[in-house]
């Protein structure tokens, strides 16, 4: 049961990558551009998360702890910010289906590379033949996605 609704999840979540897109183009258009969108955007998203964080009464880690991750760990907000920054200025240029066809392809790319290596601790996946399929049928699905 665990798995379906960790799936479902993930599901969900990655719906909401063309609705944060087309959100956050409206507000980039209509703030003038998309890093000031990008800004407002982690801002809302900031508080929020303060807010159910507080409202969980989870205990906040130490600056000890914060410490010990690794100086890349610290690169996830630089990588949301590019990232977000990217679907409000691309949103109304590519579209909904393109951008994020092209936004899967590069996920699955990355992956297969970071597990492939066993990168930033994942544990090794090797890239055999039915994963590069795998990528060239999605890429393929680009193609087809941005042509018609």
């Amino acid at each position: 049961m665990i798995v379906w609704l960790s799936m479902f999840a993930a599901l969900l979540a990655g719906s909401m990558l063309p609705l944060q897109a087309g959100v956050n183009a409206q507000l980039a258009r209509a703030g003038g551009n998309a890093l000031w969108a990008s800004g407002i955007s982690f801002l809302v998203g900031t508080l929020t998360l303060l807010m159910v964080y507080s409202s969980l009464r989870l205990t906040w880690p130490s600056f000890h702890e914060l410490k010990e991750a690794p100086l890349w760990a610290w690169s996830g907000g630089l990588m949301g910010a590019f990232f977000v920054t990217c679907m409000a200025f691309f949103a109304p240029r590519l579209g909904a289906t393109t951008l994020l066809a092209l936004v899967i392809s590069g996920q699955i790319l990355a992956s297969l590379l970071l597990d492939h290596f066993g990168a930033i601790g994942f544990n090794v996946h090797e890239i055999n033949l039915w994963r590069i399929l795998g990528v060239i049928l999605i890429a393929a699905g680009v193609l087809l996605v941005r042509k018609f």
